[in-house]
């Protein structure tokens, strides 16, 4: 069985408090890190129907900052599925309060994988590309995945 992209897709969005700051009065990168592993994991599940666990984030990328309440949209999407794992791409982005405009701050690539009970690799239900930009998303996620194989096999 396959699903569609839209099928699992995740906005979710939050308002960047005092205790989301640096010490420079910015939101901490770990804060959006672990906002972006939640987000990514809510995709994966919605597309799997099971625990996942976070395998691995890739090209982490963080275009600008954001300060105190801000309003922070992250939107999560699938990419690619393998046998097991499923990788999600992360858009982060600050929404204007006056006029509802969105500014990209930052994307990231996040490999989950699906597990059983036991933690054991679970199979994932494959997924239907049905646009060129979903077909371009998922040849560049074998790029990926492939680099990342290869980092591997050379013990990074």
């Amino acid at each position: 069985m396959q699903k569609r992209v839209e099928d699992s897709q995740v906005e979710q969005i939050f308002l960047v408090h005092p205790q989301h700051l640096n010490g420079a009065g910015r939101l901490f990168g770990g804060q959006l890190m672990s906002w972006i592993d939640e987000v990514a994991a809510l995709a994966a599940l919605r597309h799997s129907r099971s625990n996942i666990v976070t395998a691995s984030v890739d090209h982490l990328e963080f275009m600008s900052g954001a300060g105190l309440n801000d309003m922070i949209v992250l939107v999560g999407r699938l990419t690619y599925v393998g046998n097991t794992s499923m990788e999600v791409r992360v858009d982060v982005y600050v929404e204007s309060k006056e006029d509802g405009m969105r500014r990209p701050i930052n994307r990231a690539y996040v490999t989950m994988v699906a597990v059983d009970q036991e933690g054991k690799p679970k199979k994932v239900p494959g997924l239907s590309i049905e646009t060129e930009s979903q077909r371009a998303e998922w040849e560049a996620a074998k790029k990926r995945k492939a680099m990342h194989m290869q980092r591997k096999k050379e013990g990074f």
